[in-house]
This record gives structure tokens, sequence and C-alpha cells, in this order.
């Protein structure tokens, strides 16, 4: 698959990740487009890749990673506010992006990987630099963390 059928296919997928993973929508979608750039440098070598969906997502799980480590400055308060945008929430709800809020980023990094991205256990381990067996215990933390997070449907 070439670079540009690729984006156009995972583009919007990669942003909905980046937005479970805990970013703002607009930093999300910054995020995918340095984590792409990243990856188009070396197009051939992720094409190549056994599961070339886990060596992207583990790019743009990195890039997160560095863009948390780093310090922005850039950003100014306004007294304006843009207007709001028509898209519909790309996550399902703000009480998903609530729950996974609550969790630790190891957690909330596997379950999304896991559940959303639908990797499968070798190919999130591969995303998240870490052994199968260590994403199989997380995801079970996870997922006992979560529980007590997520409402129950017939608890109003």
């Amino acid at each position: 698959m070439d670079f540009t059928t690729y984006v156009a296919a995972r583009r919007a997928r990669l942003v909905r990740t980046a937005v479970l993973l805990g970013c703002p929508r607009a930093d999300a979608e910054d995020l995918v487009q340095t984590a792409l750039l990243k990856c188009y440098r070396s197009w051939r070598r992720v094409a190549r890749a056994d599961h070339p969906d886990a060596y992207v997502h583990r790019v743009l799980v990195t890039t997160l990673a560095d863009a948390r480590a780093r310090r922005w400055h850039g950003e100014l308060p306004t007294e304006n506010l843009p207007e709001k945008s028509e898209e519909s929430d790309p996550t399902g709800g703000i009480a998903v992006r609530r729950a996974l809020a609550g969790l630790s980023p190891e957690h909330r990094e596997v379950l999304v990987l896991r559940f959303y991205a639908d990797l499968s256990e070798h190919d999130a381990a591969a995303a998240l630099g870490v052994a199968p067996g260590t994403v199989k215990s997380r995801t079970s933390r996870a997922l006992a963390a979560l529980a007590p997070l997520v409402e129950a449907p017939d608890a109003h």
C-alpha cells in the first residue's frame, strides 16, 4: 500500500485514537500529522513491516510521549473563542473520554490500542514497545480500573 492510500484509509481513525489517548481534537490532528510525517520519511520500512498499523501506532504513541515531555509556551489566551465545529464527537461521547482520562497513561494507551484501534496483543505490544504479556496484564488491570469509572446504564 502506498503512503497516500494508507493515510486516506487510516487518518481519521488515527486522529480518534489520539483523542482517546487524551489529546484535544486540534492537538490530536497535529499529533497525527507529525507522526505521519515521521512515517512518510521512512515509508518503505513501514510498508515492509509485518504489521504496518502497529508500526504507525508506535510512532503515534512515541510522538505523543515526546510532545508531553516538552513544555509549550506558544499558546496565548484570547477573549474571543473560535466558532464551534459542527463535526460530531469522534470518540462516541464525552463519557468515554472522561472514563479514559481517569486512567493512568499506560492503562489508557493499552485500552485504546487494543479496543479502539483494534490492534492484536502482539501489535499493541509492538506499538507500545513492551512484551505481549505486559499488554495482557496492563489490559486486565486497566479494565479493572475502568469498571468503577463507567456508570452503569440502569444507575439513573
